[in-house]
């Protein structure tokens, strides 16, 4: 059995369609939407509406951590615009891309900037989504908890820590446990380009411990300091910033 898995798609549908070549299914982690491209400012959402010198300065002021500055400049640029349905049009526009984009089978969950109630519109037969759902593929069973948590960021889908441990409750014992976030390990978390930490959950690192998956798989930290460690039995893999490698990671048994 082979299965390909990516996260933190963000726009790259055309590397998608071939993610799941040569794998008997396709899991895919989360963040589809390209809102705002760090390594490209004329990608995305942000820069289609108020351009790249705008969207050069949002991200000079969330790498230094300026947040509410951050804030404050675009509560100015989104003045007088219907913020909500301009932000949905681009989001619909790129969901039809990226989920005609899917092979059959794929499981998917969200990640922290994918906006949930939009999802059973484009999601075609062939592609089952999961959140604190588990899904039996090739005699294995795989768990699933999507979204993030509370940050500064304020990104769609962050929910409630108490939330998000109750997902995962509810998921039972797994041999592999997907969510979008790593569990809150330092290494895990620590972003070495963006040069900051992501935030993890303790409550997803509690659950290894306590439940012993074979793997643990999320994306989220797109430069992480470490890639992969071993948590008790488990081993804990980042499986790639796919947006930049258009490459899905392989688990095969």
């Amino acid at each position: 059995m082979r299965v390909h898995v990516v996260s933190d798609v963000h726009g790259n549908a055309r590397d998608l369609a071939r993610a799941g070549d040569g794998a008997d299914a396709l899991v895919c982690l989360g963040d589809l939407v390209l809102f705002l491209d760090y390594a490209d400012h004329s990608r995305g959402i942000f820069p289609e509406l108020f351009g790249v010198e705008m969207a050069d300065r949002i991200v000079e002021l969330r790498t230094a951590r300026r947040f509410a500055e951050a804030r404050e400049l675009a509560r100015g640029l989104w003045a007088g615009i219907d913020k909500d349905a301009a932000v949905e049009r681009a989001v619909r526009k790129q969901y039809a891309e990226l989920f005609a984009a899917f092979p059959t089978p794929t499981y998917a969950t969200y990640g922290n900037v994918d906006v949930p109630p939009l999802w059973p519109e484009y999601a075609r037969p062939g592609t089952t989504v999961l959140d604190g759902e588990r899904a039996e593929i090739g005699g294995w069973i795989f768990g699933f908890v999507g979204g993030g948590l509370r940050t500064p960021m304020r990104t769609p889908y962050e929910i409630d820590d108490e939330v998000y441990a109750g997902r995962l409750a509810a998921l039972g014992e797994v041999d592999v446990l997907c969510s979008h976030i790593p569990p809150d390990v330092p290494e895990l978390c620590y972003d070495t380009v963006a040069r900051r930490f992501e935030r993890g959950s303790s409550a997803l690192l509690e659950t290894i411990l306590a439940t012993r998956p074979k793997y643990a798989l999320f994306g989220h930290v797109h430069q992480p300091l470490a890639r992969r460690m071993r948590i008790g039995v488990t081993e804990c893999v980042n499986v790639g910033h796919f947006a930049s490698t258009g490459t899905p990671w392989a688990l095969e048994w």
